[in-house]
C-alpha cells in the first residue's frame, strides 16, 4: 500500500503539470483565434462599408448617364422632326413640279439627313422616306446611345458592387459566430467539450477565410 500511494504521490505532480501546460496552449490558441477573428470582422465591416459607397457612386453616375442620355435624345427628336418638316415641304415641291424651290430645299438639308437622302436617291428610293435608311442618324443619336451603354453599365457595375458588400456583411456574421464558439470553448468546464468548440471554431475561421480570399478588395 505505501509503495502504491507513493507511486501515486510521484505521478501527480507530472499529470497536473501536463493538464496546466495544455490549458496554457489552449488558452494561447484561443486569444490568436479571437484576436485574429476580430481583426478580420473589422475588416469585413471596412469592406462592405466601402463597396457600399462603391455601389451608391455608381448609382449616381447611372442615373447621371441616363439625364444625359434622355438631354440627347430629345435633341434627335428635335432634329428628326426638322429634318421631317423639310422633307414634307420637299415632297409638296417635287409633285407640284416646283424643282426650283425643289432644290432649294434640297440646300437646307441638315447634314445627317442631306446623307441619308442621297443614298436613298441613289438607290432608287426603294424605302418610303430617306428616314428609313440606316445612314439617318440625327444629332444627338450616337450620344444618346452611348450615354444609354454607360448608364447600362453603370448601374450593372452598381448592383455588383452591392452583392460585393452583402457578401462582406455576412462574413461579419460568420466570423461573429467563430468568437461566440471560442467564447463557449473558454468558458466550457470539461476539457473534451472545450477542445471540440476550439476545433470547431478554428476550421470554422480557416473555411471563412479561405472564402474571403477570393472577394475583391477595395482600398
Amino acid at each position: 500500500m505505501n509503495a502504491e500511494r507513493a507511486a501515486i504521490d510521484t505521478e501527480s505532480p507530472s499529470a497536473m503539470g501536463d493538464s496546466e501546460r495544455e490549458k496554457s496552449i489552449r488558452e494561447i490558441v484561443l486569444v490568436v483565434l479571437m484576436s485574429i477573428t476580430a481583426v478580420l470582422t473589422a475588416w469585413s465591416g471596412f469592406q462592405a462599408s466601402k463597396w457600399g459607397g462603391e455601389m451608391s457612386i455608381a448609382f449616381s453616375e447611372a442615373s447621371s448617364a441616363r439625364v444625359q442620355a434622355s438631354n440627347y435624345e430629345g435633341t434627335a427628336r428635335d432634329a428628326r422632326q426638322f429634318d421631317l418638316t423639310i422633307y414634307s415641304e420637299w415632297v409638296v415641291a417635287t409633285q407640284t413640279g416646283e424643282d426650283e424651290f425643289a432644290d432649294y430645299i434640297e440646300s437646307r438639308f441638315t447634314p445627317a439627313f442631306a446623307v441619308a437622302f442621297d443614298a436613298w436617291m441613289a438607290d432608287g428610293m426603294q424605302e418610303n422616306a430617306p428616314f428609313a435608311r440606316p445612314e439617318y442618324l440625327p444629332d444627338g443619336t450616337a450620344e444618346a446611345q452611348q450615354w444609354t451603354e454607360r448608364a447600362d453599365q453603370r448601374f450593372a457595375d452598381a448592383l455588383k458592387n452591392n452583392q460585393r458588400g452583402d457578401n462582406y456583411s455576412i462574413l461579419t456574421v460568420l466570423f461573429a459566430l467563430v468568437l461566440f464558439l471560442a467564447a463557449l470553448a473558454q468558458r466550457t468546464r470539461g476539457r473534451r467539450p472545450g477542445q471540440v468548440l476550439l476545433t470547431v471554431a478554428g476550421l470554422a475561421a480557416i473555411a471563412i477565410v479561405i472564402v474571403m480570399a477570393t472577394y475583391p478588395i477595395k482600398v
